[in-house]
């Protein structure tokens, strides 16, 4: 069961990987798009930093048996700064370091290759820990082998949970919603019916094709930004798609994808408006609901709500099994009754010396940059400049 390991640092070796990659997110990705080829090799193109004070580098190790099948993906770039220069941090991550675009990142791997998979990946980095001087990993389950395998390196220590849910769907709606709680059960009555008792009927348009999908994201865009902008709204919300980088990978993402017929935009329309829209991946079987957005005017009748009920309902219709309620724990999730995975991110220094005295000054150089002297000596050098 022991695994080699190639090391893809260059964007030529990871198109190469390409078709390889896609035949193992497909068995075993678990139907989530973050796994997937397209969304690592477009976020790289889209969101690696090449400047003078930060630079990527690709990091990606392949792992295969010894009949040359891929057999484990793990992701990674190594980050440096600054960018060059004999003084510098070098932090090895996965894709996808980003303000909330990628929401779970990790290891790609079948179950019964995880053991030799993460066996394999601390040979190569503790036999490498001179490239780098830590680790941030994510998605780590803590009840399974990768923190006993990589602790044989160096000691992990756990920074935070990051939940998601997985809510498994019936043969038919009916089913399905006759299993629901109470609570969600009256929720969806009261959302079809403040719609209905007040004279507005709805219209559900689900965009797959290419030519449909991106007219779709525009207006997911704009509802998006709406539903961030709202005051008024009991939970607020960051827009993650407020910059041209994170409109212009989801795009190009999605323009992908829906040429393979893995993409949805889910819109509720009404008077021949979109209101309310979520975006969605197909794949493995499974229905994945990422990130939405409503027009907050329509918020007292809870359109995202029967947004998401109607994308459940077009996910049975199509035979899917699961729907992904991505990460985060909220209400808007929880009160479906879904089943809740924990993995957690984790630190790890490299256990050679360098990388013991890297993090030290990087952490004592974040500190003095958040010190409140700094501060008060920054706002008070502008204050003579401007009087200047």
């Amino acid at each position: 069961m022991r695994l080699d390991v190639e090391r893809v640092d260059t964007v030529a070796k990871l198109n190469a990987l390409g078709p390889e990659w896609r035949a193992l997110a497909a068995s075993a990705g678990q139907g989530l798009p973050f796994a997937t080829w397209e969304w690592n090799v477009t976020w790289w193109r889209h969101f690696q930093e090449q400047r003078h004070s930060v630079r990527d580098h690709l990091f990606v190790l392949a792992l295969r048996s010894r009949d040359g099948t891929l057999r484990a993906v793990a992701p990674l770039m190594r980050t440096e700064r600054p960018g060059s220069g004999p003084v510098r941090a070098r932090v090895l991550q996965f894709l996808g370091a980003d303000p909330n675009v990628t929401e779970l990142r990790g290891l790609l791997c079948a179950p019964e290759w995880e053991v030799s998979a993460w066996a394999a990946v601390t040979r190569h980095l503790r036999a490498h820990a001179s490239e780098w001087d830590w680790i941030l990993w994510s998605g780590l389950a803590l009840d399974g082998p990768a923190p006993g395998e990589l602790s044989r390196m160096a000691p992990l220590t756990p920074l935070r949970e990051v939940p998601a849910y997985v809510l498994p769907l019936a043969p038919t709606w009916e089913a399905f919603k006759a299993s629901r709680s109470r609570n969600i059960k009256e929720s969806l009555r009261k959302c079809y019916n403040s719609l209905k008792r007040d004279g507005h009927a709805f219209t559900f348009a689900v965009a797959r094709a290419p030519e449909e999908v991106t007219p779709a994201l525009e207006s997911f865009f704009r509802l998006h930004q709406a539903r961030a902008a709202a005051t008024d709204a009991a939970v607020s919300h960051r827009d993650v798609f407020a910059s041209t980088q994170a409109r212009g990978f989801l795009q190009a993402l999605c323009g992908e994808l829906a040429r393979q017929d893995a993409v949805r935009v889910f819109q509720l329309c009404i008077g021949g408006a979109v209101v309310a829209a979520r975006v969605g991946f197909v794949l493995g079987g499974a229905l994945y609901l990422y990130y939405s957005g409503y027009e907050p005017r329509w918020g007292d009748y809870s359109v995202m709500t029967t947004t998401v009920a109607e994308s459940l309902q077009y996910a049975i219709a199509q035979g899917l099994s699961v729907a992904h309620l991505s990460s985060g724990r909220d209400v808007s999730k929880l009160r479906w009754g879904p089943r809740e995975i924990q993995t957690h991110d984790a630190l790890q220094l490299s256990p050679v010396w360098r990388g013991r005295a890297a993090f030290a000054t990087y952490r004592k150089v974040r500190a003095l940059l958040s010190s409140e002297q700094l501060q008060g000596w920054a706002r008070r050098t502008l204050a003579r400049r401007a009087g200047a």
